[in-house]
């Protein structure tokens, strides 16, 4: 093959993170993103090299006959947000368990995954199961109306507005519509990319599962005048509040500001327009106050399927453990692990997230937490007291070096591992496995559906070497 060449090939695999072969009719093989098993495409090859091939997806040619003949979501394929909305749940689930299965086997041993592995447990709720959404203005085509919704597939600049969305409820939907339909009357313009020049940015939009409270915010910059800006967010509070349609109940109206040039949501200042800048979601039966920032599960009824799975695996002999909790964040999991354990610490880097743990122990009346803010590679070299078990929930690209090998040091016999990133899990793996740890548990707990992320849970056990 050579690059540029157009080609045609059957999707034999799809491995993490959704990066399909395809194998052309003369026998080559290249990788793909965003095809599905079983799928006959066309592509661009983009590189070609004896040791990889890159093509580029033009076109599916043939549907794989997994697929559904109606995607879930009116808007699939043309919005970049997920990727499984034409396949039934249990082939989605399928994907994913072989997606883990290909990623563990070569570290663990095809053996131990045999022994271990307990299997994929579904989410709750394959539809309107998403917590909080981040939305983004822009247009859909250069000059277009205005848009309200997720980025085009394939595109950093178009925006689809995503008013059928499947994978958040009604009134979030309806937020959106709200929204949408206010700014543009108002002849707002959004922020553009380019020459960093615009009003409207993103809508941030939360909604507890339990208690349907709902948050939401608007992020802009600070480009028009005061006055005019008083007027126009005061007109689209009211929009909100004169809905009579929502299921669950508002319970803040937020403005936020944010005039960084990179296209992310930053808070540099936030007011309150109407209600309170915080609202109560609920987990296994404890109480959480989440702000518009704060790391949350974006699944509630899954994260409860996880963290059930994680204290489980704790769970014989925890009764009276100490417990380090290692990338904290708002304390839900140390929470949960607290009144099944002796004492629980956790860590947390980002200091909002350590006060509302704090906050949120304090709701629930635990008084055997305790959270410090910092690195997880510099606080362990402060804590003196060696904990009984380790949990680890990292970020995406899992653990420093340096604190893999302090938190290895301490030679506790027990560690369960969350991991939202499959690759960074089995990268860490090894390391434990030649550090004396075998795997002794493994599941899969889906929090994403619709989409190719999965969450994994492992329990590893020191051995004596």
């Amino acid at each position: 093959m050579k690059r540029g060449e157009i080609v045609q090939g059957k999707v034999v695999k799809v491995g993490f993170p959704n990066k399909g072969i395809v194998e052309t009719t003369d026998g080559d093989k290249l990788r793909v993103k965003g095809v599905l098993p079983g799928q006959t495409v066309s592509v661009r090859v983009k590189k070609s090299s004896k040791e990889k091939a890159l093509g580029l997806l033009l076109c599916v040619d043939e549907p794989s006959k997994i697929e559904m003949d109606k995607p879930a979501c009116v808007h699939f394929g043309k919005c970049g947000g997920c990727t499984y909305q034409s396949l039934p749940y249990k082939e989605q689930l399928k994907i994913k368990e072989d997606m883990i299965h290909d990623l563990m086997s070569p570290v663990i041993g095809e053996d131990i995954w045999n022994a271990t592995y307990e299997g994929i447990k579904s989410s709750p709720k394959q539809f309107e199961y998403r917590n909080k959404m981040e939305f983004s203005f822009g247009d859909e085509v250069k000059d277009g109306p205005l848009t309200l919704g997720m980025h085009k597939k394939g595109s950093f600049y178009d925006v689809v507005t995503v008013d059928g969305c499947q994978i958040i409820d009604a009134d979030m939907r309806r937020v959106l519509t709200i929204t949408l339909e206010y700014f543009a009357k108002s002849g707002q313009s959004y922020y553009r990319k380019n020459s960093h020049a615009g009003y409207l940015r993103h809508l941030l939009v939360r909604k507890a599962t339990k208690t349907g409270e709902i948050l939401v915010d608007l992020v802009t910059s600070t480009q028009i005048s005061s006055l005019y800006e008083i007027a126009m967010l005061a007109g689209w509070k009211r929009a909100l509040l004169d809905c009579d349609e929502w299921n669950g109940k508002l319970t803040g109206i937020l403005h936020t500001k944010n005039d960084r040039e990179a296209d992310v949501v930053t808070d540099e200042g936030t007011e309150i327009l109407f209600g309170k800048e915080w609202f109560t979601e609920q987990l296994l039966g404890l109480s959480f106050k989440i702000t518009p920032f704060s790391f949350f599960q974006t699944n509630s009824l899954g994260a409860e399927v996880l963290y059930s799975t994680a204290r489980d695996f704790i769970a014989a002999g925890a009764d009276d453990a100490e417990v380090y909790d290692l990338y904290s964040g708002t304390g839900t999991i140390a929470q949960v692990i607290a009144p099944a354990a002796k004492h629980v610490t956790g860590v947390e880097i980002i200091e909002e997230a350590v006060e509302a743990a704090k906050e949120n122990a304090k709701l629930n009346g635990l008084n055997n937490c305790d959270f410090i803010a910092g690195d997880v590679l510099k606080v362990l070299d402060d804590i003196s007291e060696k904990p009984d078990y380790i949990i680890l929930d990292p970020p995406r690209d899992g653990i420093h070096p340096k604190a893999l090998d302090k938190i290895i040091d301490y030679g506790v016999d027990s560690l369960v591992y969350i991991s939202c990133k499959p690759t960074s899990l089995a990268r860490d793996l090894e390391v434990f496995l030649a550090r004396g740890y075998v795997v002794k548990r493994l599941a899969c707990v889906d929090m994403f559906p619709g989409t190719y992320h999965v969450e994994t849970v492992v329990g590893l056990q020191r051995v004596d070497t």
